[in-house]
């Protein structure tokens, strides 16, 4: 078994456990992207904002192009989660700032999955890989006050929470609040 902190990062994968791995998101996810969406998107559009304009395979491709031209320009790794061969869901290092030496983590997984330590692991792996590789000082977490889901995954890690941006999101028709999670690289173990 293949712990999350003693993790392989082979090319593009990054390898969390026995049946996870992290992808590099390319063009050949995309449809298993979007049908992955298509799926939960009653459960995906109540958090993240995206969903909703994500409609056809052409969205996809063309958000995968734009992850892939901010991969280029070292603001972002987007993974795609795969358990064995099936994708089940996102997650990544955005907002990447080499200058200041931080950047955030989001994520979503498809619904069946959820419960599992799938997320919290996969979020060990990047945070540990993150803090090695891309030499960050800083990640942050940011998620709705009231998705309690995903503010356990930082609270469950460890982070630090800072405080509450107002209304920092706008989501189905309204401004929501976000909860704002930090972990500095100084702070960071794996047990």
């Amino acid at each position: 078994m293949i712990n999350t902190f003693m993790m392989l990062k082979t090319g593009t994968t990054i390898q969390v456990d026995d049946t996870i791995s992290l992808e590099l998101i390319d063009y050949h996810h995309a449809g298993a992207l979007y049908q992955l969406v298509k799926e939960n998107r009653s459960h995906l559009r109540i958090w993240l904002p995206w969903v909703d304009y994500m409609r056809t395979l052409e969205d996809f491709k063309r958000y995968i192009g734009n992850s892939k031209q901010r991969y280029a320009n070292h603001a972002e790794n987007g993974y795609v989660i795969m358990a064995n061969d099936e994708m089940i869901g996102r997650i990544g290092v955005y907002n990447i700032d080499m200058h200041n030496r931080h950047a955030s983590i989001g994520y979503w997984l498809d619904q069946q999955w959820m419960g599992k330590g799938i997320i919290t692991n996969a979020c060990k792996a990047v945070i540990t890989w993150a803090f090695q590789n891309l030499a960050l000082n800083r990640i942050e977490i940011r998620c709705g006050t009231e998705n309690y889901k995903s503010q356990a995954i930082p609270e469950r890690l460890g982070f630090k929470k800072e405080g509450i941006i107002r209304q920092g999101e706008f989501v189905n028709g309204q401004f929501i609040d976000l909860c704002v999670y930090a972990m500095l690289k100084e702070e960071w173990s794996v047990e």
